[in-house]
């Protein structure tokens, strides 16, 4: 018997700030949850793929200011914007990625064709637009990042002289096709404690898995820096043998972990459950180097899992035929 599609979504980790929590913000923001799960939700019950899914799923987190990627992504020190994402097909063990792009309205969209018709995995900057640009994908103004909220929240980092791992306390939600209100909304979470990745995992009616990573890197980080987000096994990995997993925390850790592939390679090495692995990276691993985060991962049977240590990550998991579920808090 073949397990029910699903996807699972994150949209960042970190330290909740309860005083700045209210109804109303944490409405947004479980309303924001829900439109992008039913999206991807209804990829997967029309027969999609979970590469389809989790694409489409990560596009809309990426035109949602809510979170860290796209519309609404940080500022480097620069004052610039350098946008990373990475998408795995666990069918093939295919994958795609590109990194520091300026001006790709969605960078999951140029990871995925680099992943659909290039040899390589990964491009980088210059090349990696050239090639967005060769695929005829959508191009913006810089300005087309920018909101107020990333703005005053890198003004803030920048008197301090450090950086910052996600968004202020003000940022705008709005969907082009009317889901959502325009308002502004405290975010829960602290700036000071959040990781802006956003990213989605599925498992589709033919059984095949897939995974997709996207960020907007933190406040104030120099400029060329790279996180794992874009890095096939640190915050993008799938595989139909194990599970797809996609990660969200402290970048330089997950990568020196390979945090999303360690999830894989114990279940294939140690014969363990997709519950028992992920715990154990992101419970016992990560914290020995002080990696914060968390991540999402679903396996071949559909089991879901949506660990973290920090005090919140924004998540969610919607199976096809059933309500999609949402959460912030531990």
């Amino acid at each position: 018997m073949k397990a029910t599609p699903v996807i699972a979504i994150h949209g960042g980790a970190g330290t909740i700030l309860r005083q700045a929590m209210n109804a109303e913000t944490e409405g947004r923001y479980h309303t924001a949850l829900t439109v992008i799960l039913s999206a991807g939700q209804r990829v997967l019950a029309d027969g999609g793929s979970a590469l389809d899914a989790v694409t489409e799923a990560v596009r809309l987190l990426e035109d949602c200011p809510l979170f860290n990627a796209g519309h609404g992504a940080v500022f480097t020190a620069a004052g610039t914007h350098e946008l990373d994402a990475s998408v795995m097909d666990g069918a093939t063990l295919e994958a795609g990625a590109i990194s520091c792009v300026t001006r790709v309205k969605n960078p999951v969209l140029a990871a995925r064709r680099v992943l659909d018709v290039s040899d390589h995995v990964m491009f980088t900057a210059a090349g990696a637009e050239a090639f967005a640009a060769a695929q005829g994908l959508e191009f913006v103004d810089p300005s087309y990042f920018y909101t107020e909220a990333r703005y005053q929240q890198w003004q803030k980092a920048r008197g301090t002289s450090g950086t910052m791992l996600d968004h202020d306390a003000t940022t705008k939600f709005a969907f082009p096709n009317g889901a959502g209100d325009t308002n502004d909304a405290g975010d829960p979470i602290d700036p000071d404690k959040k990781f802006g990745t956003v990213g989605a995992v599925a498992l589709d009616a033919s059984g095949h898995l897939a995974a997709a990573t996207s960020t907007g890197g933190i406040t104030n980080k120099q400029a060329g820096r790279v996180g794992d987000a874009p890095l096939i096994g640190a915050g993008c990995y799938a595989n139909d043998a194990t599970c797809a997993v996609s990660t969200t925390g402290t970048g330089e850790m997950f990568m020196r972990m390979l945090a999303a592939y360690d999830v894989s390679a114990q279940m294939e090495y140690r014969g363990v459950s997709l519950a028992e692995a992920s715990d154990d990276v992101v419970m016992n691993k990560l914290p020995r180097i002080e990696g914060r985060g968390g991540l999402v991962a679903v396996d071949a049977k559909g089991n879901v899992v949506l660990p973290f240590n920090t005090e919140g990550m924004y998540r969610g998991f919607a199976r096809v035929g059933e309500a999609p579920v949402t959460a912030i808090y531990r």
